[in-house]
């Protein structure tokens, strides 16, 4: 087993926790950027159809549930949490069917913190947000012990750790559920939950870094078996979503976090084994979240592109598999298909022959959808004409 020195004390062990602090001056200019690439995006947000907004909602919704899930090492099914967010979100998608009580307890948890960011997260709302984790337990996923589903975690010392068993690494040791000579971990639950809705209102506070704060805060205490890294980042969904006063979402923080895995759990580490000075855990958040909202404004100008795409060629009277070819092609932007689309990648989406394939490609040459690449090569590759 692990073991812990003694002499170490966690960031919940200090006198004054959890009054944290920062350096303001340090956080000013990133987070000057991140302000302005919000506006940038709501802004540009405001100006595609009703129609796009929902698809872009969904997309955002799709990429935080999967890839949030891909951080603690699940991989999800993407059409399986692709088809359940269409059913909530009223989204027609032809075909699906395949919700799973998994994934339709994750997009639950996830359109609560987003949609009904207004209202306060009491403790049995963060149970419920817990269960939809965990709707059964999930027999694919090996585990040693079943978890405590809509309840705090028992009584044993929870650690995070890695390596093998008889080489394990200490990361991080939670609060214990009792403390005798403290709070105990439901009362210091609640307080970080009256904190959280008392400084909703709170004007000298940012909502970005309040964001954060809560992020650290709710994973630090890790009130529950599993899950806490997921529901940290729905805290930090919910709380967005409040400083930004929308229910539709346009980027995927979980995706970026995704990307920076490794620094997301080393920053992590090294804040909960320091003092209540959480700088660096500051402006690794604000770092993150500007480049998520980046990679946002260029997926609203494809959107964008999209949306004049199909206004140009509303009255050509595509056939049904043109425009579903067109629409995987669009959908595969701003890379588009590896090596252009062929006829016989027209064939295997389509669902038609070679002589049809060769067809409708060139009917949809003629009428400027699709536009000839260079160096075929032993077939003809095409892709999107954006200039119409």
């Amino acid at each position: 087993m692990p073991t812990q020195n003694n002499q170490k004390r966690w960031i919940w062990q200090q006198k004054n926790w959890p009054d944290f602090y920062w350096d303001g001056d340090s956080l000013a200019a990133n987070l000057r950027e991140v302000t302005q690439l919000q506006g940038a995006l709501l802004g540009k947000a405001g100006t595609i159809t009703d129609e796009s907004n929902s698809e872009s909602n969904l997309n955002a919704l799709l990429q935080n549930i999967v890839q949030s899930s891909l951080i603690e090492g699940e991989a999800l099914n993407t059409e399986s949490v692709r088809s359940s967010l269409a059913k909530r979100l009223g989204v027609k998608r032809a075909g699906l069917t395949l919700e799973t009580a998994k994934t339709e307890g994750l997009v639950a948890l996830l359109l609560d913190a987003t949609q009904n960011y207004d209202q306060p997260l009491t403790i049995e709302r963060l149970y419920q947000w817990h269960r939809y984790l965990f709707p059964e337990q999930d027999e694919s996923r090996f585990s040693l012990e079943e978890v405590n589903v809509g309840k705090l975690r028992g009584e044993a010392q929870t650690q995070v750790v890695s390596g093998p068993h008889q080489k394990r690494t200490i990361h991080y040791v939670a609060p214990p559920l009792q403390e005798p000579k403290g709070k105990g971990l439901q009362e210091q639950l609640d307080i970080f939950l009256k904190w959280l809705r008392e400084s909703k209102t709170d004007e000298t506070l940012d909502p970005i870094l309040r964001a954060a704060q809560a992020h650290l805060w709710f994973v630090t205490l890790h009130p529950f078996d599993d899950g806490n890294g997921r529901l940290a980042r729905a805290i930090a969904d919910y709380t967005l979503a409040q400083a930004e006063h929308q229910t539709i979402r346009f980027y995927a923080m979980a995706a970026s976090i995704m990307e920076r895995r490794d620094t997301y759990y080393h920053v992590l580490e090294t804040t909960q084994k320091g003092g209540l000075d959480i700088t660096l855990w500051m402006q690794w958040f604000l770092g993150t979240l500007k480049h998520t909202l980046e990679v946002a404004l260029e997926n609203i100008d494809v959107v964008l592109a999209k949306a004049r795409f199909w206004q140009t060629h509303a009255q050509d009277g595509l056939s049904p598999p043109q425009i579903n070819v067109l629409n995987r092609l669009l959908d595969a932007e701003p890379k588009g298909f590896e090596g252009g689309l062929n006829a016989k990648k027209y064939m295997g989406i389509a669902g038609v022959a070679k002589a049809t394939a060769t067809r409708h490609l060139t009917d949809l040459l003629s009428k400027k959808c699709l536009v000839r690449l260079e160096g075929g090569g032993r077939s003809t590759r095409y892709d999107i004409n954006w200039s119409g």
